[in-house]
């Protein structure tokens, strides 16, 4: 069983360095906080309070993880706050 930290093999890295990271969105924080993964070299970055990409760290996997729970229960109570406004 493969480890999914392991470090990426030679070509995608050699492929990185020579062409650029190929970066997909794999997770949705909030509106602005994203999680993003590299095609090739399945390198993951975060962006920053600033909004800078930045590598996922463990510290930062738990703030993201952290402001996902925030986000999820903020907009859910936005919602049903909505809900009980419109039937008044």
């Amino acid at each position: 069983m493969k480890n999914s930290t392991s470090k990426p093999t030679l070509i995608p890295r050699m492929y990185c360095n020579l062409f650029g990271h190929d970066y997909q969105v794999t997770k949705k924080v909030t509106y602005h906080v994203k999680e993003y993964t590299c095609r090739h070299c399945k390198k993951e970055l975060t962006t920053n309070s600033n909004g800078k990409l930045i590598e996922l760290t463990p510290k930062f996997k738990e703030i993201n993880a952290i402001l996902e729970r925030i986000h999820l229960s903020r907009t859910e109570r936005l919602k049903k706050k909505s809900l009980v406004s419109s039937i008044y």
